[in-house]
């Protein structure tokens, strides 16, 4: 079958599901975008997947499989989201074995496929039903585009960072990983991200 590389464009708070993010996934050669609605708890986790410097204090349930499948010899080959029905995306996780060349399919969520996706720096692919039935053509402001990991934190005003300096913002950063508050972090590391941006 003739699959579709898609990349991940990013995550937004869903304006249409409280409580809700949009996992905004894109077709390279067409620009074609796949909105997919996940969960408070999958968002961080892609995001924390995306950013390799951001290391929680203890493992996620998506790290804790990934290690799992890497002491089995397994590697995460691709994700393959390959039907929707009803608006639910269904996804398989193609491993293979890294001994033997075995390769073994399991049936995931989109969004667990996605987070273990961008652990193993896995391709994700679709197929062009999906995206037919599914995608939708939309121009993204580059000046208001989101980043694959910014996600909005809902206890702190973001405007608020801007009065700390560099030094109260890593401090923060810190405290926010150590008591697992991955939304402030995400917000955090996002006002960094910007002033290194200015600096550079």
């Amino acid at each position: 079958m003739d699959y579709k590389k898609l990349i991940i464009r990013g995550i937004s708070y869903s304006q249409t599901q409280s409580g809700a993010y949009a996992l905004l996934l894109e077709h390279e050669e067409t620009s074609v975008k796949l909105p997919v609605v996940i969960g408070n708890f999958e968002a961080q986790s892609i995001s924390l997947g995306l950013e390799k410097d951001l290391k929680p204090p203890r493992p996620l349930t998506h790290d804790l499989f990934s290690k799992f499948v890497n002491s089995t010899h397994y590697t995460l080959d691709s994700v393959i989201i390959y039907q929707i029905i009803d608006g639910v995306f269904f996804s398989n996780l193609n491993f293979k074995n890294k001994d033997n060349g075995e390769e073994l399919i399991l049936d995931a969520r989109t969004s667990d496929a996605v987070a273990m996706a961008v652990r193993f720096d896995a391709p994700i692919y679709t197929t062009e039903q999906v995206l037919n039935e599914a995608g939708i053509l939309l121009e993204i402001d580059q000046n208001s585009e989101t980043s694959s990991s910014e996600i909005p934190a809902d206890n702190s005003d973001v405007s608020d960072f801007r009065k700390l300096s560099m030094e109260e913002l890593n401090s923060l950063l810190e405290d926010a990983v150590k008591e697992e508050d991955y939304d402030l972090a995400m917000a955090i590391q996002e006002e960094l991200k910007r002033r290194n941006k200015k600096i550079d």
